[in-house]
């Protein structure tokens, strides 16, 4: 495809297009990678480096016009650009454009669009780059190429799909992009001839801020760079998980308790067992793989894993147990191998001080050299782990060797007779010895030698691939281990009897079987002494060294001891400081942070590598390994149960983003292998799985309480929102009924944070009740403010709301909406909360007739309304402004600050406003709340302030109820009261009749009211036939007549409150309602003001919509 005519690229009135197209009698000038321009613009733009950019060039038609600002040929948009910043813009075009094969000519670029391209070569040149230059792909040999990429009918800036858009890290040396926003999209142009400025290191296709850096000066640092430093070591799934895994999966238990297990379950049990444990860890496995190949997977191992799928609470409480454990399993396998040691000494006559000194000797001695080890860097720490993979291997086979070898007269009077099968059939039954020998005893034993299966994992941030890796590496380490496990007890148990003397002399004639009892008299050896006795020293059920009885050359299983020992050990003093590095970095708890901090290529956790040597070195002193082992063996079954319920919750509750690549695993696997890790759990020691639940539950509680700002979408996130979705529609089939009616309220805060004592008040009556919604109408000439913002200081004062805003022209408009729209189902509001408008009387005459006219819509939509004043008034965003000059509150980007103003202005209220208190926060001892039930609403006006004394601050406040009557009548509606709140069960029972409500208000206050309503009276004026028709809230002597007596019975009333409630906490009082057409709405203010002028409490004035709200039945 051809280049449509004279497409350009401009960035103000300069032109630049191949010379050998325009300038014939020039030679184009090169300068390796620079571009500079002087007055006779004989310079040209050259060779410069390549660019990923490059690809988002295109050819636009030939009718975009010159003009000051930087267009792309993908949209045809114009960008500002001063003059001083040319400079850069150059340097960033030096990035943007791909090898040129011929250099580049700045030619005058035509301003008008009916010049044609022979013109160009007319037009007069300034020696000033003011306006800018113009880029013509015509002439660019790779033209063609580029729109066969994008075609020309993409006129967009929109950006093709890229990996770089859906990862929040980047690799050295490259550029970080992000795709465009909806404003760029949208709003990049207003019109024909406004633009919008954009910072000239922003990539016009992405969006992105790049600081400008030649591609080839960058190459050749980053070159420099890899000389002189190698990048960090990560390994593959055979080094760094199955490697890791198997060795942490054989121990101790393979070599010396294998044997024994085997006699006393037989082979057909110890199978069993087997199976059933590695059923465990296999279905752990499974769990892990799916979780690990949901995502991509950082540092921080078992932590990482369950905390991103359950959220921070379960994560870092089992995470920092799992690190602590892991530190303790050092000290566990270090005294394993200082025990083994000590036995050999001992043997040898060589001990250093005495049994349990030459074990904290050996075991100090020990770990610090493991130690050293780990701090020489993974790298090395690999390679040791490689060296006793190895030896193993070799224990290994030294072992099958031996099994196949002829026994020796030495071996036979031990037990051991080769492979037979009558050994096979006597071994393969049970033959339980002791009273605490059962089945699940046995397991017990058995089990903690198959756990080990988090080793890789819990260095998955030295992983090549972890997502790879993790599956891969633990479920082969898995297999293979248990095929040893497997094979080592069927061999043995067919190789060795249970019972044997080790005494050559025990040896009989073949023919002489007459005194011989049991299967060793096949084989020409009378036991039957020892056996009755039951002081064999020698077979499976005596002797724990019967796989190195066995081997070829025995020194070879001592050897595989300690490799199993020592590399269970490094491979704990490895996890624990990388799984606490992870969990130090999200600051779950207080104190720990110091030791996440990393050192080196590998950001190598040094100090907290300290930490765990540190707890090792206080386990190893104890030097009892039954006493810690225990307590170690649940810790990890705390974590496969959590890795596999983490599985089974992500897969139940739907989530779209629950999308693992690793498909063969079930929910129900999980649930399974969850139950089953907490079963075992209290099999295997009840009060250490006690203690092990205690503590979850203890720093559970912690996180869950301190609430940490962290946001990992949990699959509790979305388990949330799945029971939210689905009790919010079964709530909608259920109909409405006066025993749970709550009020659902709708709050006209506008930004929370202005009026804190008007969503206290709310929050206090609503919070664990019922719904709270705080609506923001934002004028078009408002200041947009920021929602998360809002919700930020919401959830920092501990109000249970929800925050709307709504656009709309008018505050009125945008009420009505919130009060249609609000809510979902059944959660809806059904009462709208305002403050009340102290600035009635000196605002627009349109505010007044908005805020009355809200009133009446909410009664139209069947709300009740809550009017709340107070008297230093609600809003405090005036009074806080003018004690912190804005002008010096320091910005977090100084160089982008004004464009920040400009883009989203933030919220005129300084930080202090987050300290404001309000009297609805402090506790009112044993204050009083009197209610003026004037008007039956249907019970609202009671069950407010019942609500409101349910909260500890207001809970030994004393309720009054007011109510009016006649004087002759006063004594039955007072029982009549009694009666009926006895029957509402609220609580209030002392009731005051008021039955002086009708007389007369004093003429002083009479004449308050009157100067109220003065400037809204026209009952004295004289209109005219040139005069205009009197405003809506005017207040004619007709008004004033029908509505004397309601006049009166107010003013009257705010002389019986001050006469009564001037030291009330709380005053809830009856809502006055009237008709639209009938009451000008200056003329209702009034009656507000009047009612609630000069008082020092709150009062809150209060109006249900008609309908009952309380009942006295049960049903």
């Amino acid at each position: 495809m051809d280049c449509p005519g004279n497409p350009q690229f401009s960035i103000g009135r300069f032109t630049v297009q191949h010379a050998d197209t325009f300038r014939s009698d020039k030679t184009p000038y090169r300068n390796k990678g620079t571009l500079e321009f002087s007055g006779d613009i004989e310079e040209t733009l050259v060779r410069a480096g390549k660019s990923e950019s490059m690809e988002s060039l295109e050819c636009s038609s030939g009718s975009d016009v010159a003009s000051s600002g930087y267009t792309s040929t993908t949209d045809g948009q114009v960008l500002e650009m001063p003059e001083e910043n040319v400079q850069e813009a150059l340097q960033h075009l030096n990035q943007s454009i791909e090898v040129f094969s011929h250099g580049l000519e700045m030619l005058p670029c035509p301003t008008d669009n009916q010049k044609s391209e022979e013109g160009l070569d007319k037009i007069e040149v300034e020696p000033s780059l003011s306006a800018g230059i113009v880029l013509s792909p015509s002439a660019l040999p790779f033209c063609q190429k580029l729109i066969s990429k994008r075609q020309l009918a993409y006129n967009t800036l929109d950006a093709t799909p890229r990996h770089e858009f859906y990862i929040n890290s980047i690799a050295p040396g490259r550029l970080k992009r992000s795709r465009p926003s909806l404003d760029i999209l949208r709003n990049a142009i207003l019109d024909e001839n406004q633009t919008v400025p954009v910072p000239l290191d922003q990539d016009v296709e992405t969006g992105n801020k790049d600081e400008p850096e030649n591609p080839e000066v960058a190459n050749t640092k980053n070159n420099k760079k890899k000389k002189k430093e190698s990048g960090p070591v990560r390994f593959g799934w055979v080094k760094g998980v199955m490697i890791r895994c198997m060795l942490n999966i054989w121990g101790v238990i393979l070599y010396l308790r294998l044997p024994w297990i085997t006699a006393q379950a037989g082979i057909g049990l110890t199978w069993v067992i087997i199976l059933l444990s590695v059923l465990v860890t296999s279905i752990t496995g499974l769990s892990i793989s799916a979780i690990s190949t949901n995502g991509k997977v950082k540092s921080g191992g078992t932590y990482f894993l369950i905390s991103r799928s359950l959220g921070p609470e379960l994560g870092g409480s089992i995470g920092l147990i799992f690190a602590f454990a892991n530190a303790v399993a050092v000290a566990m396998h270090t005294v394993g191998f200082a025990e083994t040691v000590r036995d050999l000494l001992i043997e040898y006559n060589a001990v250093i001080s005495d049994p349990v000194n030459d074990i904290r000797i050996i075991g100090v001695i020990t770990v610090t050299v493991l130690l050293a080890v780990s701090l020489a860097g993974m790298e090395w720490e690999a390679k040791a782990q490689i060296v006793f993979f190895i030896v193993i291997m070799f224990s290994f086979a030294s072992y099958f060797v031996g099994t196949l070898i002829p026994p020796s007269e030495e071996k036979q009077a031990k037990g051991f007779y080769s492979y037979q099968g009558s050994l096979f059939v006597e071994n393969i039954v049970p033959e339980w010895r002791g009273e605490t020998s059962s089945f699940f005893a046995m397991f017990s034993i058995f089990f903690p030698s198959a756990t080990g299966i988090l080793a890789g994992a819990n260095i998955s941030g030295d992983l090549k691939d972890p997502a790879v890796a993790i599956p891969k590496g633990t479920l082969l380490a898995i297999f293979w281990t248990t095929i040893s496990y497997l094979a080592v007890s069927a061999t043995i148990g067919s190789c060795v009897l249970r019972d044997a003397s080790g005494i050559l002399n025990d040896s009989i004639a073949e023919n002489n079987t007459l005194d011989c009892e049991g299967l060793s008299c096949q084989f020409g050896w009378n036991f039957t002494s020892c056996r009755e006795t039951e002081s064999c020293y020698y077979g499976l059920a005596n002797h724990y060294q019967a796989m190195s009885m066995v081997s070829a050359f025995s020194p070879l299983i001592t050897a595989g001891i300690f490799a199993a020992t020592l590399s269970s050990a490094l491979a704990c003093l490895v996890s624990a400081p990388k799984v606490f590095q992870c969990l130090c970095k999200d600051k779950l708890y207080p104190f720990i942070g110091f030791f996440g901090k990393g050192y080196g290529k590998n950001n190598e956790p040094i100090r907290g590598y300290i930490l765990s040597f540190v707890i090792a070195i206080a386990f190893i002193l104890i030097a009892e390994l039954n006493t810690i082992a225990p307590i170690i063996s649940n810790f990890f079954l705390c974590s496969y149960a959590l890795i596999n319920f983490s599985c089974f919750h992500a897969s139940v509750t739907n989530s779209p983003g629950w999308r693992p690549s690793f498909r063969y695993y079930s929910k129900w696997t999980s649930l399974f292998g969850a139950v089953v890790s907490v079963v075992i759990m209290f099999l295997l020691t009840w009060w250490a799985a006690i203690i092990a639940v205690a503590i979850i539950i203890i720093l559970l509680g912690y996180v869950t309480y301190k609430k940490p700002d962290v946001n990992w979408g949990s699959s509790v996130q979305a388990g949330a929102y799945n029971m939210a979705l689905t009790y919010s529609v079964n709530l909608s089939g259920v109909q409405e009924h006066v025993k749970n009616y709550r009020p659902q309220c709708l709050v006209l805060t506008g930004p929370p944070n202005f009026r804190p004592a008007l969503v206290d008040f709310v929050s206090s009556v609503t919070k664990h009740t019922s719904l709270m919604v705080c609506g923001n109408v934002a004028i078009d000439t408002d200041k947009v403010t920021d929602s998360e913002g809002q919700l930020k200081w919401l959830n920092k004062r501990k109000v249970i709301s929800f925050y709307s805003m709504i656009h709309e022209k008018t505050l009125r408009a945008g009420t009505k909406s919130l009060m249609q729209v609000s809510g979902l189902g059944r959660l809806k509001p059904n009462t709208l909360v305002l403050g009340y408008k102290n600035n009635w009387q000196s605002d627009s005459v349109q505010n007044l007739d908005e805020y009355v006219g809200i009133i009446h819509d909410a009664f139209d939509c069947q709300f009740a309304v809550c009017i709340l004043r107070i008297k230093d008034g609600l809003d405090v965003s005036q009074r806080l402004q003018g004690q912190v000059n804005l002008a010096f509150q320091e910005s977090d980007n100084e160089a982008f600050s004004d464009q920040e103003d400009e883009k989203e202005p933030p919220s005129p209220i300084p930080e202090m406003l987050n300290q404001t208190n309000s009297e609805f926060q402090t506790r009112q001892g044993k204050k009083s709340i009197h209610i003026y039930w004037l008007s039956d609403d249907g019970g609202l006006t009671l069950l407010i302030p019942y609500l409101l004394k349910r909260r500890r601050r207001w809970s030994h406040c004393k309720v009054k109820v007011f109510i009016r009557c006649r004087t002759e009548k006063a004594e039955e509606e007072t029982k009549e009261m009694q009666s009926l709140l006895e029957k509402f069960r609220l609580g209030f029972h002392d009731v005051v009749a008021l039955t002086d409500v009708d007389q007369k208000p004093h003429c002083r206050n009479m004449k308050v009211f009157e100067d109220i309503i003065a400037p809204y009276n026209v009952s004295t004026r004289q209109r005219t036939s040139e005069e205009a028709e009197i405003p809506s809230c005017a207040i004619t002597e007709k008004d004033l007549v029908r509505c004397m007596s309601k006049s009166e019975r107010y003013v009257r009333m705010n002389e019986i409150l001050k006469e009564n409630s001037h030291d009330a906490a709380l005053i809830a009082i009856s809502l006055p309602i009237v008709s639209k057409e009938t009451c000008p709405s200056s003329l209702y203010m009034a009656w507000l003001e009047s009612l609630s002028h000069d008082l020092n409490p709150p009062i809150i004035f209060i109006r249900g919509n008609q309908q009952d709200t309380l009942t006295v039945y049960c049903q």
